[in-house]
Order: structure tokens, then sequence, then C-alpha cells
């Protein structure tokens, strides 16, 4: 099915763009892309991938709005305290592109969900604010055969970087195992901005997937560090005694 002429207007930048042209523009339409975690990272991520015309967007969370979240968690509004997040979301998506499908999950991801949600799309964006969760998602990607985008954000610090299972470095091979204890002090952070910065590049990295062009952000962590507006790419290898690719 073609672009209407409305698409072609909203979408006209893309579509001057030689990588992706009105065929491109297509296989964004046609594209499925979960956002688990619709906080720091995932509004942004989200924001993006809906701008871009992304066909379908799941959107996954369990938590509501809190005060302390709009310092940095931009799709949701001092009006939305208290609702579900993926609520808020939703509408905050909806009236920047009424286009695009959205399927709603007001739910954590478990080892008992995971499957038949992840068979339902085609990159996953872990946008998620704990290790037990971000473990969990690689764990269930790599048993679907889903590529995703790892992210995770600190004080003034973001890291991010994109695995295809069973091909690259995994987010085990980088850390084999959550950490064992928890802090004891309360949140540390993170300055605002930075998940928007780290949560912006997670959706690039969809982008290009759904679309097949680029180089993906494969077997290196990129990190962001604020303070010095300084980014560095550290280089990932296949580790061979890997508890989940090895």
């Amino acid at each position: 099915m073609s672009l209407t002429d409305d698409q072609r207007r909203r979408y006209a930048r893309h579509l001057n763009l030689a990588e992706i042209g009105e065929a491109g523009q297509e296989r964004l339409r046609a594209g499925r892309v979960l956002v688990v975690g619709t906080g720091g990272l995932g509004s942004p991520a989200a924001f993006y991938l809906a701008a871009a015309g992304v066909g379908t967007l799941g959107l996954m969370d369990g938590d509501v709005v809190e005060l302390s979240n709009l310092q940095r968690q931009i799709m949701h509004r001092a009006v939305d305290i208290g609702r579900p997040k993926v609520e808020s979301a939703a509408e905050t998506l909806r009236a920047l592109n009424p286009e695009i499908r959205l399927e709603l999950y007001p739910e954590r991801l478990t080892s008992a969900n995971a499957p038949a949600i992840l068979d339902r799309y085609d990159f996953v964006v872990d946008a998620v604010d704990n290790f037990p969760s971000k473990f969990l998602i690689a764990d269930a990607c790599h048993a679907a055969g889903k590529p995703y985008s790892h992210a995770g954000i600190l004080q003034f610090l973001g890291q991010t970087m994109t695995v295809h299972p069973g091909r690259t470095a995994c987010y085990r091979c980088l850390f084999d195992a959550p950490p064992t204890e928890t802090p004891a002090s309360g949140p540390r952070g993170p300055l605002g901005v930075v998940p928007g910065v780290i949560g912006t590049i997670q959706a690039g990295e969809a982008i290009k997937h759904l679309l097949g062009i680029g180089k993906p952000l494969t077997d290196c962590l990129l990190v962001y560090e604020a303070l010095s507006a300084s980014f560095r790419r550290i280089p990932v290898r296949r580790n061979p005694a890997c508890r989940l690719c090895g």
C-alpha cells in the first residue's frame, strides 16, 4: 500500500534521503518495535519512533507517573501524576502521530509473558531502570532471537549497545550476572538530559534495523559523559564462556 499525500508531506524529510525514500518509509510503517519501560529512556525512544512513522509500537510498563519522573520522562505531564505510564505515553504519542498503532502492556515483562509478547515484534528497546529486568530482557530476546538495544544511565553517564542474538556480543558477555547487593542510598540522578541523549540513540538503532541501513552499534559499548560532553566507544567481544550465548 503506497503512501498517501498527507504521509508524503509528514515524512518528506525521510523521503528525500536516498537511504530511505518511499520504499523505506513503507518498511517503517510495517515495522513493529517493543519499548520496555516508558520512563527516562523509553520517552525519547518511543517519541522518535512514533515521529518516524514506525507502524506499531508496543509500550510496556507497570508503573504510574510520579512527580519525580517529570524531570526527565518527557512523555508525561503534571496532569498525568497517578496515571499508568503506558496510558499517559499513549496519549502523548497519539497526539504526535495518530496514524501509528499502539499496543499497551500495563505490566512488567516476566519470563512467563515474554515469549508471546516478543514474538510480535521486530526489535526491542530495553528502557528499564533495574538490573533484574535488563537481564530478563537479554535472556528473553536471546531465546526469541530478537535484536535489542540495551541502555543504562547513572548520574551524568549513559551507555548503550545493540545486540543481535547469536551473532554479536550480548548483555551477559558484558555483565555476567546482576549485582548481589542493592545500594543503600537512594537514586543518584540522573541529569535529566542524559536519558534523552541515550534513548534517542536507541530509537536510531531501531530505525536502522527496520530499514536495513547503516552499521548497528554491535560489539561495542557507547558511553556518553555529560559533564565533558564526550563519547567513548568500548569494544566488546563475545565471551566463549558466556552463560547465555557462549
